[in-house]
């Protein structure tokens, strides 16, 4: 479909591939909060990077550069708006690069203080609360944060953390990541304690896309460069509890085999066998009477897809049972009066695109300064790792889960010649 056929009616005459036009695209999407193209500034001053807002809205969300090491750990130097080059190009007009920081005193990203978000547009948190984040980005390299409100705490006890000067507990919200387990998916990320899940030490309610964008050095040449923007999004809809990772336009399915084996996803495997063991009569063996209820995770089994026998006696059957979102082996004997009694089942396979988020709301901070900040190309972290790097060209908040047609209709920008500086500034 061409880009202007997805414009809404609003958008005027403005013509197709035009800057204003594909700014419409965003902003005409209904639930757009905010939306950085990294051409729009502050008209005087600093002159930071602006949101564009629904009309009438008074927060532009203005972008400030910092670096977490230095306000953390007080070490390093301050960052500025120098230490993000630009490429004076990008899918609407420009594009900031998140470099690979070579000194471990320097993790620079841009962000919006929580005192300039706290109850704004952006704040999405709560119950009956959908969110969506989009990034146009090119990745170069890692698999960490693109867009969010995701402090993930500097409370880890850890060798990185053995000099901080200023320990804070997780402030999770929601953020868009370059894949985290699965490197150059798009990967969503939401809390609704903004610390971890399962009893693991991180959060783990997230999805992976099933598609994975490529690895591109920053440095190529812009033919190639241009030719390589991805649209990286997240859907979070508060009424399926469904959390979806979609790679320009496209979500796929993505199950992860043998769960109780992974390094991190084994904690979602255990919060699953302590729910079920916890809804059986007395204790079971292999429960733990400790396991917090609010940690539990049982996705919904009320409707079979399919089942498959696995093997079949006089006296036993195995089957797999394939649900939405899980994958059982069950193990039946039969009776002596010759009725099936399932005598065990386990998690052979869990569902990672779309995810089940397990609880009604997503984290609250206390209105006291505690919460997190929106960031860009980073986020706050105890292990200072380098984390994504690459181009980013723009990022867009929602405050409802898209539907694939319209992040199909944002994906698409991505597919036009993409607009310089000065193509931006004049059109």
């Amino acid at each position: 479909m061409a880009l202007g056929a997805l414009l809404p009616a609003s958008s005027g005459a403005e013509p197709a591939g035009s800057r204003a036009h594909r700014v419409a695209l965003v902003t005409g999407t209904p639930g757009c909060v905010a939306f950085w193209d990294f051409v729009k500034r502050e008209p005087q001053g600093a002159r930071r990077f602006t949101a564009h807002v629904p009309a009438g809205a008074e927060n532009e969300f203005p972008l400030d550069a910092g670096n977490y090491v230095h306000d953390y750990w007080g070490e390093g130097r301050n960052a500025t708006y120098e230490d993000f080059p630009l490429l004076g190009r990008g899918p609407f007009g420009e594009a900031i690069r998140i470099r690979r920081e070579t000194d471990p005193s320097f993790r620079p990203f841009l962000y919006i203080p929580r005192a300039r978000l706290h109850d704004s547009p952006i704040d999405l948190k709560g119950g009956n609360q959908s969110v969506t984040v989009v990034v146009w980005a090119i990745r170069e390299s890692g698999n960490h944060a693109l867009a969010g409100i995701w402090h993930e705490g500097t409370d880890l006890k850890q060798n990185e953390t053995s000099t901080i000067k200023k320990v804070v507990r997780g402030q999770r919200q929601y953020a868009l990541f370059a894949g985290l387990n699965k490197e150059g998916s798009a990967c969503g990320h939401i809390s609704e304690n903004g610390a971890s899940s399962f009893l693991n030490r991180y959060a783990l309610h997230k999805c992976n896309s099933a598609d994975v964008s490529p690895a591109v050095s920053a440095d190529s040449p812009a033919a190639v460069l241009d030719a390589s923007w991805q649209c990286f999004a997240m859907t979070f809809d508060h009424a399926t509890r469904e959390l979806t990772g979609w790679l320009n336009g496209k979500s796929g399915d993505r199950w992860l085999e043998n769960p109780k084996s992974d390094r991190l996803i084994s904690s979602a495997y255990q919060a699953w066998l302590q729910g079920r063991l916890h809804r059986e009569p007395g204790l079971q063996v292999g429960e733990d009477p400790a396991f917090p209820p609010d940690q539990f995770y049982n996705p919904p089994e009320d409707e079979l897809i399919s089942a498959q026998v696995l093997s079949e006696s006089a006296d036993e059957r195995i089957e797999r049972r394939e649900y939405r979102y899980t994958r059982i082996k069950v193990v039946l004997r039969r009776a002596a009066e010759g009725n099936w009694t399932e005598t065990s089942r386990d998690l052979e396979a869990l569902r990672l695109n779309p995810w089940w988020f397990s609880h009604d709301h997503l984290y609250t901070p206390a209105n006291d300064g505690t919460g997190g900040p929106f960031t860009i190309g980073r986020v706050i972290h105890s292990s200072r790792g380098v984390g994504f790097t690459g181009w980013i060209g723009g990022v867009a908040v929602f405050n409802r889960a898209l539907r694939a047609e319209e992040l199909a209709a944002l994906a698409s920008v991505r597919h036009t010649q993409p607009l310089n500086r000065a193509d931006a500034a004049n059109r």
